[in-house]
């Protein structure tokens, strides 16, 4: 072996790298049989054959099972680096060894690596790549080293000027990082569980800072990507401070790497790696940049066509603001833009499904556009879309049915080549394949498509989607037959949209009369007329189920006729030889088919074909017992297959088959183990399959044999073969009998039996064993359980109705009858009782105690009746199957109409205790029971059965509140009095109520209230049309409050409710009735205006009253306010009345009020933003606002909005500012400057009546916009800088005489000062030019006359002279100031201009020569500014 071991090392540098592939997969296979030694060898060869070292270390790599010397170690490591220079191959192999090492052996390579990883001297690049690669493959052992190694390596960040250093640095941080993070998430895995993440976050934001001032700048590509991907794993151990304050740099700077590189995908990890940590620690900057952010990650979707894990953070984040971006995008009509939306839309329905839910209703909404595109590429990508919608319930809401729609329409489309192989191949024409693997298949599951698919059957423009809408409905038939639902069998005469019976049945025989088609539609119309056949007429059934399977196999080829061909091929053939090894092949070949056991049992039925022309009996001998060995007789399907293949064996071969089976049946396979070296034993031909299925096998081989067997042949061989063998396997103790060996006994006797009366008809024969035969049958079948004989038996199918007949009788007027329906139920449960399995003799306990109510029913009081009634319907309830209590529900809601009172108050307290007890597992009938009580409360007359009959709604609310809700709120508006009394019904329970408002309120927020549309193609311009679900939502809110007892979920919910409905009311002002809304139910007076009445403003007075708000309620009903409020010319007036009332009477309930109104003013509908404002702007005119301390939210509300798009909204703003004066004059200055303000406004194209009290704001106006001018006065943007103090000095020109003016023009007179010194000239003019405007306010004569004489944009300055004066001046005028001045001066010292610090240290040093003349002040000042660091080379 060493021989041979050095001649494979010789041979390792061959120059051919297939053979130093073989050399490296033989060394390896020797090492692992002999590591030391071959370990030993390596390292040995290397040290006396240096110049072959690379290939020889590539070896050593992959023999480095069990390391034991630390020569490996030091001979790799001093391989990695003896060159300088970087050798990719060798000095990789050698890194490679010590990675491997170091995943069992850490400690000793840290010793070897850190002794060349020295802190001053830049290290090796693969000393950085090695230990950057230990971090990845053995975190748990490196982790505890970083914190050092990190320490080293910061100062070698800094004298790294080459790019491969720099890039392997980066790499190492990276991999740092993720190790790092990954210890930290499995700390109870870890060897130190006390480490921590701020251990390393100093080092880490060193390093940062490095990597993202100066690498990250670099112009080479690699590198740039490389040093990103290193800042995003990095930034989940930088200091939260830190991490939050580079964000407004990180990000932006990230997001721009996209442009400047080619691969985007490092990009995208880095980016969202910094998302989530933003997220993580809770960063508030993050939501400033969500919109560069969207548009981005947009743009990049659209470049790729695919839904990146990048929008995954700000979806969790932003879900309003995400779906609002996308749904808008989609509007885009650019092909890829809109496929780029279409991918980002599945995305986050799939991964989002909570945020998504109450978004719903509007994505259905926005989807509709998408649908009308003409491009292939954005229609695929649609349907994905909607397969994506129809796997998390969007075709259950309005507007589903559109995207079905959508689907079939593109299934019908005509291909556009004619098939080239055959006439019923499957389609090929790529996009309608496509619509149909990625659509149907996800849309069987849906409830909408039964039966409503049918529609799409008869029309001729979906003549091409038949096939795939026949499977579709075979497969949603075929489940409901399963499940015994009611739906399954269609009753067409309530289903106006459907297709008739008569005219579905022609259509669909002359589908299968031409089956090759229209892509092959005749087979699946056949299938579909057998599951409609129930539906079409019940006589059909029976005959359809006999004639049509022989069509089918008519149509899809009977498979015998393979079998006939294959066995005239073999004749033709007539080579003995070729035949028998045919039959070997198939057999070796049978494995291929442990994944399709149709497939592999037709194989064994050709392989009985096979062997019948086989003449060899060794061959056929051999065939046999392969088959049996290697079969998995667990499985029916190939169980049978292997027995009728040994059975068409048996055709030609019957002796040599019995006598295989029979040795099959004494080998080793069917001998049970026993004691300690049985169990030891493993049989390989026992393929640990359960003897008895083994059995099974072998007895359904019997039964094929005899059927299959020559008839002269197999009548000696039934008794003394077939018959004795079969006994010998069956004969089991009964207790212990396998139920799949019962199975095969009936299956192979009846195979039997057939053979035997094909025989007797050609001779006699006496079957002595028959009587035998049959009791063993019948003993062992006695013995199975009746759950398993009686598996497929018919249920019990009618006992649900005969119960819902017989029930509400038990309370008839007549006690014979009442007697009789009792007894009548009491033998039925018994009866289901033995369907159930239970003995005749069995006596149930629940069942029996129906004697003990049988007496209570002796009494005429009702009373007493109905809660006899509701104690029986618990014992229903206990005993009934689940499928047939969708029957008795569906009975009592006919008993609700029972001409009888009692009975039908007896069906009403019925059907609530049911659906109490069981209405849970009934939320797929939801939508049809309670449009079943809808249908019935129109005839009901018994009000104690409507009182009930809405307790049954409220259950079935408490239960499945979503359903109910979207149920009711998809009934047709406007809600006619049936409905509004199931709404009402649902405010009976105070908490179920809040539930439902809250639903409601969360999804009126984010739903369209109008559409603008055409009213007619005759009139240009648009209208506003209201959308269906936001009013009828509205509507509903109405009817559930006028529910006394929903008070106190309205109290709760006050501020919520009022809120929502007052926008709501403003989104309904000018807005039409929409065009599906059934306008013959609205009033004259409202027709005749055609606009649609706000239903807001009802439901917005039945609220105040609900909240007992009375003193509210009187003003606005004495002033008209409502219908002010409802008159688009009037609007705003009603809305301050509104407002003027609440101030005044609802004062503590306002603040939370203003609250949940704020976010509507960014809303984009002007309608509701002019709503809102017009609330605020006359609250400000109340002290009320003050006492509650709203000011300063009102305020900002109104300041936001001035810049307003909409006139109207800006000229509210303005009001409300002005009414501060009325409502908190002490918030405002005593002069008001009316003139100014009027110029402003005319400016502005405001009318000037509007404005009555503007002058008393603009004093607060100012000064507002000058302190949130100020932060810009040392932007590092020199144009701001410049714009800001420009806008400064304009806007002192309003302050002349004012004192508040005065006090922010000397706030902003320091700075003024010292950039008169700025580094732009720009700035430096924009300083003079405020300077000198601003000078009359100042309050100075000395200083005014100094600034107009001495700050002219075209001349020069003196600084230090003029710094000299004005320090006099202020001295002198204003002692009082000194303090705040010195302060204010003091600031600057840390400016980011040397030219600014310079001058802070110039007016200190002023000061210090002054002080002579006006006391220490100063030098106690300046020894404060000691404490600053000035130490810049300008002081």
């Amino acid at each position: 072996p060493r021989q041979v071991s050095l001649s494979l090392l010789d041979a390792a540098n061959d120059r051919d790298p297939l053979v130093q592939e073989q050399v490296r997969k033989s060394i390896l296979t020797l090492g692992k049989q002999q590591p030391d030694k071959i370990l030993s060898m390596c390292q040995d060869y290397l040290v006396k054959h240096p110049k072959v070292r690379q290939s020889t270390l590539s070896l050593s790599k992959h023999s480095t099972g069990q390391p034991h010397t630390s020569g490996i170690i030091s001979l790799a490591s001093d391989e990695m680096t003896r060159s300088k220079d970087v050798i990719p191959d060798w000095q990789q192999a050698a890194s490679d060894i010590l990675v491997a090492v170091g995943n069992k052996h850490i400690n000793d390579i840290m010793e070897e690596i850190l002794s060349k990883f020295q802190p001053g001297v830049l290290p090796h690049f693969f000393v950085v790549q090695t230990l950057a690669s230990l971090s990845e493959s053995n975190v748990y052992g490196m982790v505890p080293f970083l914190s050092a190694i990190l320490g080293t390596m910061l100062p070698m960040l800094s004298i790294s000027k080459q790019d491969n250093m720099k890039f392997v640095f980066s790499s190492a941080l990276a991999r740092f990082s993720e190790s790092i993070m990954e210890y930290l998430a499995n700390l109870d895995k870890a060897p130190d569980p006390t480490v921590r993440k701020d251990t390393f976050s100093s080092e880490i934001y060193a390093a940062y800072d490095i990597l993202f001032s100066s690498w990250l700048q670099s112009r080479e590509p690699k590198l740039r990507l490389t040093v990103a991907e290193a800042l995003g794993s990095m930034s989940h151990l930088m200091p939260h401070d830190k991490l939050e304050e580079q964000l407004p740099k990180l990000i932006p700077t990230t997001v721009s790497l996209y442009k400047k590189n080619n691969e985007h995908y490092i990009i995208s990890k880095s980016l969202c790696q910094i998302l989530d940590a933003s997220v993580n620690m809770g960063s508030r900057v993050l939501e400033t940049q969500t919109d560069s952010l969207l548009l981005t990650l947009h743009q990049e979707v659209t470049a790729l066509i695919s839904s990146p894990p990048h929008c995954r953070t700000p979806a969790n984040t932003f879900p309003d603001r995400l779906i609002v971006f996308v749904l808008q995008k989609l509007e885009n009509n650019n092909e890829r833009n809109r496929m780029g939306s279409l991918a980002v839309l599945r995305h986050l329905i799939n991964s989002s499904t909570s945020m998504m839910e109450t978004k719903k209703s509007l994505i259905l909404a926005s989807i509709r556009q998408p649908l009308l595109d003409q491009s292939n590429k954005v229609k695929k990508m649609v349907v994905q879309v909607i397969s994506a919608m129809a796997h998390h319930g969007y075709l259950e809401l309005e507007g589903g049915d559109l995207l079905v729609k959508f689907i079939v329409q593109h299934c019908a489309l005509h291909d556009t080549f004619p098939y080239i192989m055959c006439p019923y191949a499957a389609p090929t024409h790529t996009r309608t394949l496509t619509l149909i693997l990625l659509s149907l298949p996800c849309l069987s599951d849906s409830q909408v498509l039964w039966p409503s698919l049918l529609c799409y059957l008869t029309p001729a423009q979906y003549s091409n989607a038949t096939t795939p809408l026949c499977r579709s409905l075979v497969l949603l038939g075929n489940k409901k037959k399963s499940a015994q639902e009611p739906s399954y069998v269609i009753n067409f005469s309530e289903k106006a949209s459907l297709p008739s019976p008569y005219v579905l049945m022609v259509r669909l025989l002359v589908n299968a009369a031409f089956p090759f088609w229209g892509r092959g539609r005749g087979a699946p119309s056949l299938r579909l007329l057998t599951v409609l056949a129930p539906s079409i007429h019940p006589n059909t059934q029976k005959v359809w189920e006999s004639e049509i399977p022989p069509l089918l196999s008519y149509l899809e080829g009977e498979v015998a006729f393979f079998f006939i061909l294959l066995s005239k091929t073999l004749v033709a053939i007539s080579d003995d030889k070729w035949s028998c090894q045919l039959s070997a092949e198939s057999t070796q070949y049978l494995p291929t088919y442990n994944s399709s056991l149709e497939e592999k049992s037709f194989l064994y039925k050709c392989i009985g074909v096979t062997l019948q022309q086989c003449r060899s009996k060794d061959v056929v001998r051999k065939q046999l017992q392969e088959v049996l060995i290697t079969a998995r007789h667990s499985d029916t399907i190939e169980r049978t297959g292997v027995a009728m293949g040994i059975g068409l064996c048996a055709s030609s071969h019957l002796d040599d088959t019995l006598a295989k089976l029979e040795d099959f049946g004494k080998s080793d396979a069917f001998k049970k183990a026993s004691g300690i070296f049985g169990l030891l034993k493993v049989s390989s031909s026992c393929n640990d399959v359960d003897i008895e299925k083994m059995k099974s096998t072998l007895i359904l081989c019997y039964g094929y044999v005899a059927l299959n067997a020559p008839g002269d042949k197999i009548l000696a061989r039934i008794d003394s073969d077939i018959l004795r063998c079969i006994s010998k396997h069956f004969n089991t103790k009964v207790g212990f009998l396998d139920l799949t060996m019962k199975l095969s006994l009936i299956q192979s006797v009846g195979l039997i039996a057939r053979a035997i009366g094909t025989c007797v008809t050609r001779q006699s024969y006496l079957f002595s064993r028959k009587m035998e035969l049959l009791g063993a049958m019948l003993v062992h079948n006695r013995s199975v359980p009746s759950t398993n004989i009686l598996e497929n038996m018919v249920t019990f199918h009618n006992l649900g109705a005969l119960l819902g007949r017989l029930s509400p009788r038990c309370t008839d007027s007549s006690p014979l009858v009442r007697r009789a329906a009792i007894d009548c139920i009491y033998t039925l449960l018994y009866i289901q009782l033995r369907y159930d399995g239970f003995a005749l003799d069995y006596k149930d306990e629940s069942v029996e105690s129906l004697i003990t109510l049988r007496e209570k029913l002796n009494s005429p009081d009702p009373t007493v009746l109905y809660t006899t009634c509701s104690g029986l319907t618990k014992i229903i309830s206990k005993r009934l199957p689940q499928q047939q209590l969708i029957t008795l529900i569906f009975m009592l809601f006919e008993g609700l109409v029972d001409p009888q009172a009692n009975c039908s108050r007896a069906s009403s307290v019925m059907l609530n205790t049911l659906l109490k007890n069981r209405g849970a597992g009934l939320q797929d009938l939801v939508p049809e029971m309670l449009e079943v009580l809808h249908i019935r409360l129109q005839v009901i007359s018994e009000e104690q059965v409507k009182v009930a009959v809405a307790q049954s709604v409220l259950i079935l609310a408490t239960q499945h509140l979503q359903t109910v809700v979207n149920t009711l709120i998809a009934y047709p508006l406007p809600f006619d009095s049936w409905s509004c009394e199931m709404w009402i019904a649902l405010g009976a329970d105070s908490t179920l109520a809040s539930q439902i408002m809250e639903i409601m309120m969360e999804k009126l927020a984010v739903m369209a209230p109008y559409a603008d549309k055409k009213e007619s193609m005759l009139r240009p311009g648009m209208s506003k049309f209201a959308t269906g679900p936001p009013l009828a939502m509205t509507c509903a809110l109405r009817e559930i409050m006028l529910n006394g007892q929903s008070a106190d979920a309205v109290v709760a919910l006050f501020p919520r409710l009022f809120s929502t409905l007052l926008v709501r009311l403003g989104s309904s002002v000018g807005v039409q009735v929409p065009k599906d809304i059934n306008s013959n139910s609205i009033g004259p007076e409202r027709k005749q205006s055609g606009k649609f009445p706000s239903v807001a403003v009802e439901a917005l007075r039945i609220l105040l009253a609900r909240a007992q708000l009375e003193e509210v309620l009187k003003p606005l009903d004495s002033e008209g306010a409502w219908e002010k409020m409802q008159d688009p010319k009037k609007h705003m007036d009603g809305v301050t009345l509104l407002a003027r009332a609440m101030a005044k009477h609802a004062g503590p309930r306002l603040p939370t009020i203003v609250e949940n109104l704020c976010p509507s003013l960014n809303n984009i509908y002007e309608c509701q933003r002019i709503t809102v404002i017009a609330f605020f702007s006359e609250l400000l005119n109340h002290h009320v606002v003050t006492e509650l301390m709203m000011m300063d939210m009102l305020m900002n509300s109104m300041m936001e909005r001035i810049s307003d798009q909409c006139s109207t909204v800006r000229m509210l703003a303005i009001r409300g500012l002005g009414n501060i004066a009325v409502g908190s004059p002490e918030k405002v200055p005593s002069k008001l400057l009316y003139g100014s303000c009027a110029s402003t406004q005319h400016r502005r194209g405001l009318p000037r009546n509007t404005l009555p009290p503007v002058s008393s704001f603009l004093p607060l106006l100012v000064v507002y916009i000058f302190m949130k001018i100020k932060p810009f006065l040392e932007s590092e943007n020199d144009e701001i800088r410049c714009t800001s103090i420009m806008l400064l000095g304009n806007l002192s020109k309003f302050g002349s005489g004012e004192p508040v003016f005065k006090d922010q023009i000397h706030n902003v007179l320091v700075s003024l000062l010292l950039h008169l010194n700025d580094p732009s000239p720009q700035v430096v003019k924009a300083s003079k030019y405020a300077m000198r405007v601003c000078a009359p306010v100042v309050g100075s004569e000395q200083i005014a006359t100094m600034f107009q004489n001495h700050l002219h944009e075209d001349k020069g300055l003196h600084y230090g002279e003029f710094v000299n004066d004005l320090t006099k001046y202020i001295i002198q005028d204003f002692p009082s100031m000194l303090n705040f001045y010195h302060i204010t001066v003091i600031q600057f010292f840390k400016s980011n201009w040397a030219e600014v610090r310079a001058g802070a240290a110039m007016f200190i040093g002023k000061a210090l020569l002054l002080s002579t003349f006006y006391g220490p002040r100063f030098l106690d000042l300046l020894t404060f500014a000691g404490g600053f660091p000035l130490h810049d080379s300008v002081f």
